[in-house]
């Protein structure tokens, strides 16, 4: 249960309707999501996240089924119930595979098993990136 309520979807506020309209228009669906409403109590903040989201998922040198792969892996590393969920949708809609998806988490069980290794054992990096 949100620990905030919901902000209906015919909300009156400007920015509200705003951006309801263009999530529902960009994201081609036909009903707000509930992230987005729980945000919608603070407009402003809405506003701002929706506009870093819109800025940041749109396909560019990284294709958009790639950038949603890494949001789930950080969702999954992070334990969002809610964001897996969302990003496994977004992978499907994006034609991702079941087989691919048991790769993508298997990525990312492995990385984050090495990952705490490493930190446990405190190893110091000795392979880095060329630089740019």
């Amino acid at each position: 249960m949100s620990t905030v309520p919901l902000v209906d979807e015919d909300c009156d506020h400007p920015i509200v309707r705003r951006v309801f309209a263009d999530i529902k228009a960009t994201k081609n669906i036909d009903r707000v999501p509930n992230i987005w409403r729980a945000l919608a109590t603070h407009p402003e903040h809405l506003e701002l996240c929706w506009t870093r989201l819109k800025a940041i998922m749109s396909p560019g040198k990284v294709d958009a089924l790639t950038k949603e792969i890494i949001a789930l892996a950080v969702s999954v590393t992070n334990g969002c119930r809610y964001c897996i969920n969302s990003h496994t949708a977004a992978v499907q809609k994006l034609g991702l595979s079941l087989e691919a998806l048991g790769e993508v988490l298997a990525v990312v069980g492995l990385y984050n098993q090495m990952n705490r290794l490493a930190d446990a054992y405190q190893v110091e990096p000795d392979i880095l990136p060329r630089p740019w």
